[in-house]
């Protein structure tokens, strides 16, 4: 598919412009409305196309735990028969809590730890849907609000009884600039995983104390352009960091249910490199 095409739709589902502007774009582009409308089922999210994760080997429950202003929803996925596990909190795209987010936590689970799927639009009623009505919906957060949401979520794990105190977090798109923030938030956080996220404020990067991995699209130019700053800072404060770019990919190439831009060479490389770092730094503490 044409990259102008990508790059469009890219733009689309990180801004406020309307379906139906986007729409025109889109016919502009493809040479038609016809062909727009033949286009669009392969850029956008299809859950039902892409496999749900199952195992036999892990438990998963919606639970809730205390926000700053009422519960906040999530699904706790964990290895079952196990304790003092490694936690891992992962966190969504712009659209809220979705089916791709929730299979991605019950890999990681699979992969041995407590994994935790928070839904950021549970103060606003949880993730709908309509995916627009959740990009609209993420614009309306409060952001230190919803830092403080996700931070209660990093002690939420912390005091599970069968979890060992280690923390990571995980994010993507969205996400990943949220993982990035908790980097800079948390002084306890073990590692941190950003998946094509907004770099954090330079001028915090010499607060982390977390482990940092930082995965990149090769032709992600909207994300890519703030990489240089933030390595900079994280090697001039002698940063545990490792960043990967994955080159002729596209931003979101991890998720299986965006066909146009799925890799799944870099998808299985990031994560294999994701889950070693995890269980480098979320081992049992007696260890």
């Amino acid at each position: 598919m044409d990259q102008k095409i990508i790059t469009l739709y890219d733009e689309y589902t990180h801004s406020q412009v309307s379906r139906k502007d986007f729409m025109k774009k889109l016919a502009l582009l493809a040479g038609g409305t016809a062909m727009a409308l033949t286009i669009l089922p392969l850029l956008e999210n299809n859950y039902a196309a892409a496999a749900a994760f199952s195992s036999d080997e892990i438990t998963v429950e919606n639970i809730t735990y205390p926000g700053v202003e009422g519960d906040m929803k999530a699904v706790l996925a964990r290895p079952k028969g196990k304790k003092k596990l490694g936690c891992v909190l992962v966190i969504h795209e712009n659209r809220g809590l979705n089916p791709h987010i929730i299979d991605v936590t019950k890999r990681v689970a699979a992969e041995g730890f407590i994994a935790l799927g928070v839904d950021a639009l549970s103060p606003l009623g949880g993730t709908p849907t309509d995916e627009d009505k959740g990009r609209t919906l993420i614009g309306q957060l409060d952001p230190g609000k919803n830092l403080q949401n996700y931070l209660k979520g990093l002690s939420y794990l912390r005091s599970r009884k069968d979890a060992n105190g280690k923390v990571a977090c995980m994010g993507f798109c969205w996400g990943g600039g949220m993982a990035n923030k908790l980097a800079v938030s948390d002084p306890e956080l073990q590692a941190a995983v950003a998946y094509y996220g907004a770099q954090p404020n330079v001028a915090e990067v010499p607060k982390i104390k977390a482990s940092v991995m930082l995965h990149y699209g090769g032709l992600d130019e909207r994300i890519n352009a703030g990489i240089p700053a933030y390595e900079k800072a994280l090697k001039e404060n002698n940063k545990d960091y490792k960043i990967f770019i994955y080159e002729g990919v596209n931003h979101a190439f991890n998720n299986n249910t965006s066909p146009t831009r799925y890799n799944e060479a870099a998808a299985k490389l990031a994560w294999s490199r994701s889950m070693e770092l995890f269980k480098n730094k979320l081992a049992l503490l007696s260890r």
